[in-house]
């Protein structure tokens, strides 16, 4: 009944991961985690990211970076803006979020990544990087790069992003509830529960 559209490169979608799995739980539905590549969505359909990036409004630009504090705390996440390497390419994290899901082990890798990048500044395009969280999370890192090289999994995260925005999603994370009820980012989830308990029969 709930779909996670997501990209490891967002900190809103770190909030919104982390804050839909007891949403989920509560509800008593099911999360299909899916993948996507956000720098693919914004190219096709949100450039206005990039300008808004270039030439941000101090005031607004200050006042999300102090909301986006206000929502780590409420959260108990500790999310520090990355000094170093922002915006981070994230495709072989992404590509390993979808070799690892048939695995039951996505969760735990798409966590982990957002920690290392979120919470500790670590540049998650390193193969260094991605090695040793496979490490932390019980994953061979051998057969990790093996799995993201292959054709499949590349394809699969393409589709995945192709998929968002022909269902008119522009950015991540985007959560759709009964397969046409789309809703974006984690600030939405009190809608995203009243929209599962408004299907159920009764």
């Amino acid at each position: 009944m709930i779909e996670c559209f997501f990209d490891c490169s967002s900190p809103w979608t770190y909030l919104g991961v982390h804050n839909l799995q007891p949403l989920a739980a509560e509800l008593g539905v099911p999360i299909d985690w899916r993948p996507i590549l956000v720098g693919g969505v914004f190219n096709a359909v949100n450039p206005s990211v990039y300008a808004a990036r270039d030439n941000p409004v101090p005031a607004k630009r200050d006042y999300m970076l102090k909301d986006l504090q206000d929502w780590a705390r409420a959260s108990g996440l500790a999310i520090v803006f990355p000094p170093r390497v922002f915006p981070v390419n994230s495709v072989k994290a992404m590509r390993g979020c979808v070799w690892l899901q048939p695995q039951g082990k996505l969760v735990p890798f798409a966590t982990a990544v957002f920690e290392a990048y979120w919470g500790r500044d670590e540049d998650i395009a390193q193969d260094a990087v991605l090695a040793d969280l496979c490490r932390r999370c019980g994953i061979e890192p051998d057969a990790f790069f093996a799995g993201i090289a292959q054709d499949a999994v590349k394809a699969q995260l393409k589709a995945n992003t192709d998929e968002l925005i022909r269902r008119g999603g522009f950015g991540s994370p985007t959560i759709f509830v009964g397969g046409d009820d789309m809703y974006f980012g984690n600030d939405r989830l009190p809608l995203v529960a009243a929209a599962v308990r408004r299907r159920r029969p009764g």
